[in-house]
């Protein structure tokens, strides 16, 4: 985790100074963390909710990374749509966790195969330290295959 989490000081340092961390992964899970802080406060005494955004995504986005550096292709990723849903305050340590199964290396086949870009959906989940569901994020990814 330390080299993913070095990875986050360098290209992602708001998530970075914000708290978030890997905390596990694997070729089809993967869960992040953050832990209420100073500096990822809001004004009720919760964590923002652009800070359990980001960690929400981390646990998604890395899953897409793994998975494009294991095809050896040139492919680029992008969040084109998202949405969440907070059912109780974020306080504590949040972790959020995404499953994304075979979903993942069937659109990046797909969109070597046709040289289109592909859309898919992923879902994250953050729960606190009781496992009550905190808040609920889905993202809209897009892939496509670089041009040479």
């Amino acid at each position: 985790m330390f080299k993913l989490n070095t990875f986050l000081f360098f290209r992602l340092p708001s998530a970075f100074w914000s708290g978030v961390r890997f905390f596990s992964l694997s070729d089809t899970y993967a869960q992040t963390k953050v832990k209420l802080n100073w500096f990822n406060t809001n004004p009720f005494g919760s964590i923002f909710w652009a800070v359990q955004g980001m960690a929400a995504e981390l646990s998604t986005g890395i899953l897409i990374m793994k998975e494009i550096r294991r095809s050896g292709k040139s492919i680029s990723m992008l969040v084109i749509q998202n949405k969440a849903s907070f059912s109780k305050k974020a306080k504590g340590k949040i972790l959020f966790s995404c499953e994304a199964k075979d979903l993942i290396k069937k659109a990046l086949e797909e969109t070597i195969a046709t040289k289109e870009g592909v859309t898919f959906w992923l879902h994250s989940t953050g729960v606190d330290s009781a496992n009550d569901l905190v808040s609920s994020f889905e993202f809209q990814w897009s892939i496509k295959l670089k041009s040479p």
